[in-house]
């Protein structure tokens, strides 16, 4: 849906489940939600959903704004029959994962297999986020991804050390997919008028 210069977005936001790795404090803080952050882990029941607009994504005088909605969703396999509902109709995935353990390694390939690959997203729409716990000394290199994950953005984060870099980069992968989609939406254009 277009309003005038603004896209509307949604994004999907990921993780491997049974396993605290911080996406919902993290997508609270890219959202700018106000929340009490309890001390206790909650994990996500299904889905939740947090709304809001983000300005300034483009380059140069190609600025666009939109509205995103950017749907936390659980990474527990119990709620899987519900996940062609939440792909639907998504314009992009974001899978934040914590490199310190191996497991998660390995699920963000099965995400990628049925969050990304089965719909065909491109790799501007995808970013993988490596977040790290306070004070876990984090190593900021490259994680070891299987082969067709390494062309997808990676940005690792840790609020407490770089929370600004982590908004910025988010903003950045925004824009990408703001440009995909506006691509997307010419070729359409274009094909009607040919």
């Amino acid at each position: 849906v277009i309003y005038f210069n603004c896209l509307f977005i949604l994004l999907l936001m990921i993780r491997p489940c049974h396993l605290l790795c911080g996406k919902t404090v993290l997508a609270n803080f890219l959202s700018d939600t106000v929340e009490t952050i309890e001390a206790d882990y909650s994990p996500t029941q299904g889905v939740r959903i947090l709304e809001f607009e983000s300005q300034h994504l483009g380059s140069g005088s190609k600025d666009s704004a939109c509205e995103v909605e950017l749907w936390d969703c659980a990474g527990d396999f119990k709620y899987e029959a519900c996940w062609p509902a939440l792909m639907k109709d998504s314009n992009g995935v974001v899978i934040v994962f914590n490199p310190d353990i191996p497991n998660h390694l390995k699920e963000v390939e099965t995400w990628y297999s049925t969050f990304i690959s089965s719909q065909g997203l491109a790799v501007g729409q995808c970013l993988l986020i490596a977040h790290h716990k306070p004070g876990s000394g984090a190593d900021t290199s490259r994680p070891q991804l299987a082969s067709q994950l390494n062309k997808l953005s990676l940005i690792h984060s840790n609020l407490e050390e770089d929370a600004e870099d982590v908004r910025q980069e988010f903003r950045r992968y925004l824009g990408n997919v703001v440009q995909t989609l506006s691509e997307s939406r010419e070729r359409e254009e274009m094909s009607i008028i040919a």
